[in-house]
């Protein structure tokens, strides 16, 4: 091989293999320790479908703690927790319920208000006239529950910012498992304080087979600015797993909540 040969062929292989930031620097960071603290909460006195949704959702949690990465808790009654417990973990997952009881509902909202994370799915943010917690509408972003499409069916998904660390990874739009999909009124979307992450692409329309929704702003994942916390609509029945790129949205939430602790990020190297 002559020399120009061999200078081409050196800088093809440069463009083709990018080098590390640094040759001594290690790709991998594995922890020492477990990294962060979880708890998992769910009922088991709600809609059958909620149930099942929780129960498969604590098995992904577990699968997420293969090696003991984090110290996972999982719990049916948040009365167990009060504050001076509950600010130890760096999020809690709400599967298919919030607190009702008063001293519950102002330990959780004592918590966000200062620092907590929180990831939510599907009834764990359902409200209505008869919820009675003003503090909630505010911490969801202002939406009630308006009207749902209903059997569960499967829906188109499209990305609001995929510049997001939740949503960068994922396609522009892409079919999600069914559900029983929930719209709010006013949509979140009204709030300068919220920023949605996924919505119900309009060609979804009409959803449904016996409750249908015709028209209307779907916003489906979204966060609240004001709080470490973010919502996912996702969580009826026991089809929600079966979809890798909605599982990966689970993971990416998941793990942006916790990269945004007040005691720093846990997955950054010390």
């Amino acid at each position: 091989m002559n020399t120009k040969k061999l200078i081409a062929a050196m800088l093809l292989l440069c463009v083709s293999c990018p080098l590390l930031k640094s040759q001594n620097e290690y790709p991998a960071n594995y922890a020492s320790a477990p990294r962060f603290k979880a708890l998992v909460y769910y009922s088991t006195s709600v809609e059958e479908a909620h149930v099942t949704f929780a129960e498969q959702g604590v098995e992904f949690f577990k699968r997420l703690n293969y090696g003991d990465g984090y110290v996972l808790d999982v719990t049916t009654d948040f009365s167990e927790y009060p504050y001076e417990k509950l600010k130890e973990y760096d999020v809690v997952v709400m599967l298919n319920n919030m607190p009702s009881a008063p001293e519950e509902r102002e330990v959780f909202r004592k918590y966000m208000e200062n620092g907590g994370g929180w990831v939510g799915f599907h009834a764990a943010a359902y409200n209505d006239r008869n919820t009675n917690w003003t503090w909630l509408f505010q911490f969801l972003g202002g939406g009630v529950f308006y009207c749902n499409n209903w059997p569960p069916q499967p829906v188109k998904l499209v990305v609001d910012n995929n510049a997001h660390a939740v949503t960068r990874n994922l396609p522009s739009s892409f079919i999600a498992p069914e559900s029983e999909w929930y719209m709010w009124s006013p949509s979140p979307r009204c709030n300068s304080d919220v920023e949605v992450l996924l919505t119900l692409s309009p060609d979804n329309y009409p959803l449904g087979i016996k409750d249908v929704v015709n028209f209307g702003d779907f916003p489906v994942v979204w966060t609240n600015k004001k709080y470490r916390m973010i919502y996912l609509n996702m969580g009826h029945g026991d089809d929600e797993f079966t979809n890798s790129t909605q599982k990966l949205l689970f993971v990416n939430a998941f793990r942006w909540v916790v990269s945004n602790s007040l005691k720093g990020n846990p997955f950054e190297k010390k």
